[in-house]
């Protein structure tokens, strides 16, 4: 297939970019030029910022393709632009939304794509719904072959799957493991989770390129296994081979205290359980198995991050915030006891 991806150098893009190429797919990838470096000679990349929409299209021009998909886009205006760029261009326009789109709080612990998408929390997520709206408009009255497609938190080799993080990444909760200190974890660490290997995505998202049944229609994409944050948090401090310290704070206290969108990735997204049924994916790509459990998963993240020094970015006032969250609960129980 000749596919087009805008970005493409992504955390859920990149394994589906290896994937292409290995399987021999002539693949275009519009970007910045930033992240380029794992790809071979048979990718083109398009050199542009595809928020230059004319730049674009005289780049673009004469050219047509079997699936153009949008890792980047989070606006309706955005796809606005997509629908200008590539309007009888391509076979299949595949858009990247996500789960946490699903009706929050959840109605039902089991996620399906029929699940009402609300999300009250979260702007991000609500713009996520604008765009799936528009573009399923534009199938409905225009034919415009659009396919959905919902990840949940999916990870890769350059950050470990947390639920409370600062806005640098993962790295120092890990440090906080390695250093012998407590990690906040939301909730009591007993709501169910569902994280998915970008490898195992990249077979899902591969299985709907140029598959005609999923024209007009949208899929999420996980791994079909649940666990708890407790057990995610245990399988990296076992990773690590350190003891896990897990401080227990609310999601509304974090979100009440604290300058971190937690409203949103918390209230709005991780802390509600969610068990995601695939059924339909697995309807639409036959022999689909998602093999990267959590256990393996986050071992090789771990081992990509501690053998990369450029992946352990630190994050100092997180770390500063964490010991001040943690010493004042501790106060304010010195004071209530007291």
């Amino acid at each position: 297939m000749r596919v087009l991806f805008i970005g493409g150098t992504g955390t859920i893009s990149t394994a589906i970019s290896k994937a292409l190429m290995e399987q021999g797919h002539d693949l275009y990838l519009i970007n910045r030029g930033n992240r380029n470096d794992f790809l071979n000679e048979n990718v083109t990349i398009i050199k542009a910022d595809i928020h230059d929409e004319e730049s674009v299209a005289k780049k673009i021009e004469g050219l047509s393709f079997d699936v153009v998909c949008d890792f980047i886009g989070f606006v309706p205006e955005q796809l606005e632009r997509d629908y200008r760029l590539f309007k009888g261009k391509t076979k299949q326009f595949m858009y990247i939304s996500s789960a946490s789109a699903y009706h929050k709080p959840v109605k039902d612990y089991r996620i399906t794509e029929g699940t009402a998408l609300a999300n009250l929390y979260w702007e991000y997520s609500r713009n996520k719904i604008l765009c799936e709206e528009y573009l399923m408009k534009l199938y409905r009255e225009e034919g415009f072959p659009v396919t959905i497609i919902r990840p949940s938190h999916t990870y890769d080799e350059r950050s470990i799957p947390l639920g409370v993080h600062g806005d640098l990444g993962s790295w120092q909760v890990i440090k906080r493991m390695l250093d012998g200190k407590p990690v906040i974890i939301h909730g009591d660490g007993t709501s169910l989770w569902t994280i998915t290997h970008n490898s195992d995505f990249a077979k899902g998202f591969i299985g709907l390129m140029g598959n005609p049944h999923a024209i007009g229609e949208a899929f999420q994409i996980t791994n079909d296994e649940s666990l708890t944050w407790n057990q995610i948090y245990q399988i990296i401090a076992d990773v690590l081979n350190v003891e896990l310290k897990p401080y227990y704070v609310a999601s509304s206290f974090l979100d009440a205290v604290s300058k971190y969108d937690f409203k949103g990735s918390l209230i709005g997204d991780k802390a509600n359980t969610v068990v995601f049924h695939n059924q339909k994916l697995k309807d639409a790509v036959p022999g689909l198995q998602m093999t990267v459990r959590a256990e393996e998963g986050i071992r090789r993240t771990i081992e990509s991050v501690l053998s990369h020094p450029e992946y352990q970015v630190e994050d100092p006032e997180f770390d500063v915030w964490c010991d001040k969250v943690i010493c004042g609960l501790e106060q304010a129980k010195q004071n209530i006891l007291s």
